[in-house]
């Protein structure tokens, strides 16, 4: 419940609609009262063929009549009580005190009588078939205004809802992006999406929920049951009698309702799962042949969800049923009741004063009305319980992964080396992820400024934790990774990153222009400086003679247009834009082919001047090109050396060019 408050917080920032929506609230069950309330001078005053004026006179000498006739029995009283040995006294006084309050009771009504005797008499119509027309336009009246209301009160809870999910997706989004990498691959980006999407929608139900019907519908309520109170607040306390019970069932079945959402929201991140799985894959899918094995694992998850999403149906249709039920039995011991009082003309029901003075048939049934009236309300607020308690689970959802705490942040205070560093320094590195064994065990690296080394070694050796730590996506367990003596730490994440170019074996391309994905994290750029980078990546020729519209292309979801060998040239211009002090190549050229590699090679050659250059690859023509090689194994460096000394003295990096040379041979 605490995240849905803090949900609610985020909602409370929108003040002015909050008002609206509190304003027109407060009209529309205002309205629904009034409305209810023109029942009592129907039966009590237009169907006795009498009208308003006429009513209303013959109500203020009745008063002032009972008023008397009160006065005189207390006078009675007193001198009884003033006798010296007086048997029943207690009686006599309990009588004393019910004759005041019934003074005080008619001087109340009689005050309001004559407030309004005045404005009746001036405009209130004198025959019963004109006060029943009058009645009739001012109820329509009343009820074209609450649906204005009700008009306005939509659309503000709706203008709420959209910016509260609005708020609640960019903060959910935005600590999504600053989550530590290894939380995607625990995680998962299906499960991040479903979350944003699914639960986030959900969480705007309740919102809506909230702010709609537990505004609106809880002040009608007051409002009816503020009116039968009026008319006779001891008949209400009686019918009231199954309220705990309610407040029992409604316990029970909000922690069941709430339960079940929270699994069917995980049924349905682990679809969105299966169709991130296979729409990615598709082509694997299709060359292995095995649609009917994907359709059945999606149907599986589908009857999964299915039976999650029965069984909250359940819980929302017996919430409903049972606040129905008890709710008609609320109104049937009020009918029961309140008929006997009136039947009867009784002020006493099993030993218990109802009222003062018996009951008027307008009285009960405008009692009746108020309990009808209050009915509707109780329904709708128990047919919407269920969307705020889905609500209440999708916020704890989304606040696991808001909540979610990061390994890598900003220091207190932070340090920034000048541009260009002299040395990156790896000292003593430890680091192993949270939940795996260790991955580096004691690394100790200086790569000078200028000078390009090559990373090389079996998978699962540690040479790609080398380059996440530098980039620093995490932090060493032990030991420091250091710029020219300034621990990464110390810098800020984005000082660090802004010194760095990273080209990977999975190109990242976005469905958006060629221009754009070169230019993508360096808005400031124009488009001559876009043009240059492709020139010197060799991607210009390409781009200008096998596009349809050149650097405005549209590529489609993940490049799908273009071959490997454009895709990596295109992310080579995108890293030669940002102008990096460090140039990364994670096996950037490990599935290209050599028309493509070669062309990369030749724009490396000129870019890596003046910079340092890290290429993590296995490709002989590429070690070729580093100053010194290192081999890395078991998570430690095993060999540092040139590309001569290491081929005379490591058979690991022996065998590894020897099977390149093989290959490039073949």
């Amino acid at each position: 419940m605490k995240d849905f408050v803090r949900v609610l917080r985020i909602a409370c920032r929108q003040r002015t609609a909050l008002v609206g929506l509190v304003c027109s609230s407060l009209l529309i069950a205002a309205f629904w009262g009034i409305n209810i309330g023109a029942v009592y001078p129907l039966v009590e005053v237009v169907f006795k063929g009498d009208s308003l004026p006429g009513y209303v006179s013959q109500k203020i000498a009745s008063s002032q009549l009972q008023i008397e006739s009160h006065q005189q029995r207390i006078a009675e009283i007193q001198a009884e009580l003033a006798a010296d040995e007086v048997p029943n006294r207690r009686k006599l006084t309990s009588r004393l005190r019910i004759e005041r309050l019934g003074i005080e009771s008619m001087q109340r009504s009689l005050w309001v009588l004559q407030g309004v005797e005045p404005y009746l008499a001036k405009h209130a119509p004198e025959t019963p078939y004109a006060t029943l027309l009058w009645l009739m336009g001012f109820l329509l009246t009343g009820t074209v205004i609450k649906l204005v209301a009700l008009a306005a009160n939509l659309m503000l809870v709706q203008v709420v809802t959209e910016r509260t999910a609005i708020a609640v997706r960019g903060l959910f989004y935005r600590r999504a992006l600053q989550l530590d990498l290894d939380e995607f691959g625990d995680t998962g980006s299906a499960d991040l999406t479903s979350r944003l999407t699914t639960d986030v929608a959900y969480l705007n139900g309740g919102i809506n929920t909230l702010l709609g019907r537990l505004i609106r519908e809880p002040l009608k309520l007051i409002v009816c049951l503020g009116g039968a109170a009026f008319v006779c607040w001891r008949l209400l306390l009686l019918v009231m009698v199954v309220l705990p019970l309610v407040g029992l069932v409604t316990h029970f079945l909000s922690r069941a309702i709430r339960r079940a959402s929270r699994r069917v929201m995980s049924e349905m991140g682990q679809i969105f799962g299966m169709l991130n799985d296979s729409f990615a894959g598709i082509r694997l899918v299709k060359i292995c042949n095995t649609q009917a094995v994907e359709r059945a694992r999606l149907n599986a998850g589908l009857r999964s969800y299915y039976g999650r999403s029965i069984k909250m149906a359940f819980y929302n249709t017996l919430a409903r049923s049972t606040s129905e039920f008890l709710g008609t039995v609320v109104v049937c011991i009020g009918i029961i009741a309140g008929g006997y009082l009136v039947v009867n003309q009784k002020t006493h029901l099993m030993g218990i004063r109802m009222s003062l003075h018996p009951m008027e048939v307008g009285h009960v049934l405008l009692f009746f009305g108020f309990l009808i009236g209050a009915s509707d309300p109780a329904r709708k607020l128990a047919e919407v319980w269920s969307d705020l308690q889905r609500g209440i689970a999708a916020a704890q959802r989304v606040f696991e992964i808001i909540d979610r705490p990061v390994r890598v942040r900003n220091a207190a205070v932070t340090v920034s080396p000048p541009r260009p560093h002299r040395l990156i320094r790896f000292q003593d590195v430890h680091f192993r992820y949270p939940s795996g064994p260790p991955v580096l065990g004691g690394v100790d690296l200086e790569i000078r400024h200028g000078e390009t080394i090559a990373i090389v070694g079996p998978n699962g050796c540690g040479k790609s934790t080398l380059i996440s730590l530098l980039c620093r996506f995490d932090d060493p367990w032990q030991g420091a990774v250091m710029l020219d003596d300034v621990p990464l730490s110390q810098m800020r994440i984005r000082d660090i990153r802004r010194r760095i170019g990273l080209v990977t074996q999975r190109t990242t391309l976005f469905d958006d222009t060629i221009a754009n994905n070169i230019g993508y994290g360096c808005r400031r750029r124009d488009r001559d400086a876009i043009e240059q980078v492709a020139k010197m990546a060799y991607a210009d020729d390409f781009i200008r003679n096998k596009t349809p519209d050149g650097y405005d292309t549209v590529l489609g979801s993940q490049g799908v247009r273009l071959s490997g060998g454009q895709m990596q040239r295109i992310a080579l211009a995108r890293a030669f834009l940002r102008d990096p002090d460090i140039l990364i190549l994670d096996e950037a050229t490990s599935q290209i082919d050599l028309e493509s590699e070669h062309l990369i090679h030749q724009a490396l050659s000129k870019f890596l001047v003046n910079r340092t250059g890290i290429l993590i690859t296995h490709r002989p023509t590429s070690l070729a090109m580093a100053d010194r090689i290192v081999v890395m194994a078991d998570g430690q460096i095993a060999d540092v050396g040139r590309h001569d000394e290491l081929l005379a003295s490591n058979r690991f990096y022996q065998s590894l060019c020897g099977g390149g040379e093989a290959r490039g041979a073949a």
